[in-house]
């Protein structure tokens, strides 16, 4: 009898120590359920700041040029004030620290959100802008940077959609303070999308497919008149002409051309080369 009580003793013991286990282990997922704060966030270096706070932070962060941090701060805003007086803004800072921490998908996509959630908001105008700026920039690398070529000889995805950006953000705010940027933007866009289409035209000439080249000659002087590239286009195209043995399409390309650059190209092509840039052009870097 003694001996099958203390069984009994023995079983209670360990389901009451199982109980009280079990309890332990599901008490989190309690909290979790029930939104209580167990004290888990004490290690989180931003735990004790406000909205304010952490605004201020990342906006000293951004000057000082700590875009990493600046980027941290701001998604901790967005994190724990998703409708804070201050959302707009933290997201709004938060694409331009994306943008100067060099990650252009992230800034872009921000943008996108804060003129879908905030279309009326004071700073719109500014986001387009932005918008322009980040597409601007999102092919300069280290040897732009450091040893600077003729970005018209690559790719140029990235300069239309920051010329069709820009010129988004002028139909819609035409007298925005960040107007005259933008056009500047958009006339060197405007040059370098010209520039490249001169190249495509020299690459088909070199291959001999002068009607190929004579139609990308046509198109620089059509569609980018007033740009440095038109001389050398009609250069190219009166080259073209008289290789396809259209003498009379030749003397009129000839004419236009003395009429309307009696002294030559008003910009030397290569006159502000860098050494990097003529070694670049002597390789035959172009395509």
């Amino acid at each position: 009898m003694l001996q099958h009580n203390g069984d009994l003793m023995r079983f209670f013991f360990k389901l009451t120590l199982l109980l009280a286990l079990t309890l332990t282990g599901c008490g989190g997922m309690i909290d979790d359920l029930l939104g209580r704060d167990t004290g888990e966030l004490s290690d989180d270096k931003y735990s004790g700041k406000n909205e304010s706070e952490l605004l201020k932070e990342a906006e000293q962060a951004t000057e000082a040029g700590n875009y990493t941090k600046a980027v941290e701060l701001y998604e901790t805003m967005q994190s724990r004030f998703p409708f804070g007086d201050l959302a707009a803004q933290a997201l709004l800072n938060s694409a331009y620290a994306y943008y100067k921490n060099g990650d252009s998908e992230a800034a872009l996509a921000a943008i996108e959100r804060f003129v879908q959630m905030h279309p009326r908001n004071p700073s719109i105008d500014y986001a387009y802008y932005l918008k322009g700026l980040v597409e601007y920039n999102r092919n300069i690398g280290f040897i732009d940077r450091f040893l600077p070529t003729d970005s018209s000889q690559r790719d140029i995805t990235s300069v239309q959609q920051a010329y069709l950006y820009f010129e988004e953000m002028l139909n819609r705010f035409p007298n925005t303070q960040y107007a005259e940027d933008a056009r500047q933007r958009m006339t060197a866009l405007r040059n370098t999308m010209a520039w490249h289409e001169l190249h495509i035209a020299r690459y088909y000439l070199k291959r001999k497919a002068f009607l190929a080249a004579a139609n990308r000659a046509h198109a620089i002087v059509s569609q980018y008149d007033r740009t440095p590239a038109v001389p050398y286009a009609l250069q190219l195209l009166e080259q073209c002409y008289n290789e396809l043995n259209m003498a009379k399409l030749a003397e009129d390309t000839t004419r236009i051309y003395s009429l309307n650059f009696p002294d030559g190209p008003l910009v030397e092509e290569h006159a502000n080369r860098t050494l990097a840039g003529k070694v670049w052009d002597f390789l035959g870097w172009e395509q």
